[in-house]
């Protein structure tokens, strides 16, 4: 196999600036050098005076050759988004998109992961961790790759639910969102599939040196590339996947403690189980505050907290009902009670009923629960909920939850322990895949 070219979706809009520091070539035939400016009118690219359907503008023979792109927004729905001018290597793609342009660069698997390791992680952060990520985000890409080609992803409608399913049976919203079907690219360059600012910032030595030690390394199981989903950290017992999205077990991603000393993890689909395990704090590979690691997998925007294995949120009833209409778009009244409906085997809530005064509804999976109760995210959805009394109806809601993300995967506070254990990254992703195999697929 050769190391595969991927196309990585960078931004859209009705007009696109780029500029060429060096000569590049253009797929008319020209050599091309400063700043270019690309504009969408009915249904074509203009520029330079004519108009294309497609334009691509390749490096001459230089390994350090890069393009710049302006106003690339980065953190989209975060509360840090913002525009800024970006670096990348490879080829640049410009091509319409519905009413728009679309700018794509095209790039090798292997400088692509060193950009997304450099962009995920930390440059404090343990070598072995490094390349068990640069292992899992290989996979990952690979795996999606393939599923897409198998799927004939371009005979796809542009409107296809392929990223997100949800089904409406007896006063029930259960839905579920897996990464977006791109139609015209493989991956977007934001979190929804996987951070890449090209070389915007200095790829860091450990970066390029866990990419290059682990070139063409993949997590394998019965024959194929797994499925290697991450979180934050997973509160200390890992979730399976068929609990956050289609109902698909994966038998690498398994109820599981996330502890190599304390192998005894409680049914926490029982109520009580999971009630006593979310109030307490068990030991488990992610269960720290260290700061120092935090630091590894956290960007400086994440740190304002320490509390992700054991969390607290607090809601008034005005609070909360006014959130729950406006994040779900029902008026439920006065909010009476949240009940948990069905666990996964994490604690997370896969399906909660939300009782109101004016109409009941059971909702999930955890994604879904977590955009409800939250104006962004809830950390996740591994909680339980107490209720203080004013008069008849609670006056307010207190939310004790634990760990953050789906907690399907590798756990990366968890791992940046392991890494920090002694741990070597192929330990680290038997821990985290438990039977699946590390295979090379191209050298």
């Amino acid at each position: 196999m050769q190391v595969p070219l991927i196309n990585v979706g960078i931004l859209s809009g009705k007009e696109i600036e780029f500029s060429f520091p060096v000569k590049f070539s253009s797929s008319v035939g020209t050599e091309i050098s400063g700043t270019q400016k690309v504009i969408y009118q009915d249904g074509k690219i203009h520029w330079q005076g004519k108009e294309y359907n497609e334009l691509s503008f390749t490096p001459q023979q230089s390994a350090h050759a890069f393009f710049e792109l302006k106003d690339v927004t980065i953190g989209i729905n975060f509360h840090w988004e913002r525009k800024e001018v970006q670096k990348f290597k490879g080829e640049l793609k410009i091509i319409v998109e519905g009413e728009q342009l679309t700018a794509i660069n095209v790039i090798s698997i292997e400088e692509y992961l060193i950009s997304v390791i450099s962009s995920e992680m930390s440059a404090t952060a343990s070598l072995e961790l490094l390349k068990a990520h640069a292992v899992i985000s290989r996979s990952w890409l690979l795996n999606k790759l393939r599923i897409e080609n198998e799927k004939l992803k371009n005979t796809m409608p542009s409107n296809s639910a392929a990223n997100s399913q949800f089904s409406i049976l007896n006063s029930q919203f259960i839905k579920w969102y897996d990464h977006e079907a791109h139609k015209n690219f493989d991956v977007c360059a934001d979190d929804h599939c996987q951070r890449y600012q090209g070389i915007t910032r200095a790829s860091t030595p450990q970066a390029i040196e866990a990419v290059s030690a682990t070139r063409g390394e993949v997590l394998m199981y019965k024959g194929a590339i797994c499925d290697t989903r991450f979180s934050k950290c997973c509160g200390g017992a890992f979730e399976e996947f068929q609990n956050c999205w289609e109902n698909v077990k994966h038998p690498y991603l398994i109820r599981q403690r996330d502890s190599k000393t304390e192998k005894q993890l409680p049914d926490l689909t029982i109520e009580a189980e999971a009630d006593k395990w979310i109030r307490t704090s068990p030991v488990a590979f992610c269960n720290t505050q260290d700061k120092k690691i935090l630091s590894q997998v956290l960007n400086n925007y994440d740190q304002e907290t320490v509390d992700f294995y054991r969390w607290k949120v607090s809601y008034s009833q005005q609070e909360l009902s006014e959130l729950i209409h406006q994040r779900s778009g029902i008026d439920f009244g006065q909010i009476i009670d949240l009940i948990p409906v069905e666990r996964g085997t994490s604690g997370r809530l896969v399906r909660l009923k939300i009782v109101g005064t004016l109409r009941t509804l059971t909702i999930g999976k955890e994604l879904e629960i977590r955009r409800t109760l939250s104006t962004s995210h809830l950390y996740s959805s591994a909680f339980v909920v107490d209720k203080e009394y004013g008069d008849e109806l609670p006056s307010r809601f207190i939310l004790t939850g634990a760990g953050w993300g789906h907690g399907v995967g590798l756990c990366q506070i968890g791992a940046a322990v392991m890494g920090e254990q002694g741990y070597k990254y192929e330990e680290i992703l038997s821990h985290y895949y438990p039977g699946s195999t590390l295979e090379k697929q191209y050298k």
